[in-house]
């Protein structure tokens, strides 16, 4: 069932898209569509850039804080995923990227997703310390210990 709603969704989004360029050029002119969707893109660029340089860095700091980065990393992804749809030309792909960029969207959407993660600890090292390690050996051959079979 997802697989097809899927499909669906990407055949109907673009005839949606169309749609929505034909009322929208109507309105406000041939010219003023084209520059609002120009300015879109440039403003996802500039959006995703602005947000994305901010949750990095909360996904740098949580993994020195020695914290599993989740809500950090869906939060790149999910600001990455508004860019994207903020280049694409349309407006109902720019309002959905545009509620991506809003943290409470972001918030609500974590949340749902929250439900179906399993995070599991596999005892990283924590911040700081150096991976324990046990005792260093070094292996000494002298010349006549060491051999290589098969070419070169």
């Amino acid at each position: 069932m997802p697989r097809r709603l899927l499909a669906f969704f990407f055949l109907v989004l673009p005839l949606a898209e169309i749609a929505c360029f034909i009322l929208v050029g109507r309105r406000i002119g041939l010219l003023a569509t084209l520059s609002l969707v120009v300015l879109s893109a440039f403003a996802g660029l500039f959006l995703m850039r602005m947000a994305g340089f901010g949750a990095l860095a909360r996904l740098r700091q949580s993994g020195r804080d020695g914290q599993a980065p989740g809500k950090e990393l869906a939060d790149v992804t999910m600001i990455f995923i508004a860019g994207a749809l903020l280049l694409v030309p349309g407006f109902l792909s720019d309002v959905i990227g545009l509620a991506l960029l809003l943290p409470p969207v972001r918030r609500f959407l974590w949340n749902r997703l929250v439900r179906n993660v399993v995070v599991v600890d596999i005892g990283g090292v924590p911040p700081g310390q150096a991976p324990q390690t046990g005792p260093q050996r070094t292996i000494d051959l002298d010349e006549d210990d060491f051999h290589r079979d098969g070419p070169r």
